[in-house]
């Protein structure tokens, strides 16, 4: 349960990891004048509601994951 708990961490960090790399793309764009701020904080945003839909998922799947190690 507790390496579950562990890969479950790590699989969380690297969701926030592509999320830090996204924003800050989008960021440069804005820097260099493709993107207005209202487009930069909607991608933020979009960007934001992935990663807590996949942190979620990757919650769910633990929680799952890890019943079902209990029940072995």
């Amino acid at each position: 349960v507790k390496e579950v708990s562990k890969m479950a961490e790590e699989t969380k960090v690297s969701v926030r990891n592509v999320r830090r790399d996204a924003v800050d793309k989008v960021k440069a764009k804005k820097k260099d004048g493709e993107l207005t701020e209202d487009d930069l904080k909607k991608a933020e945003k979009k960007i934001q509601d992935l990663t807590d839909r996949f942190v979620k998922e990757i919650d769910k799947m633990a929680e799952k994951k890890q019943k079902e190690v209990m029940a072995i």
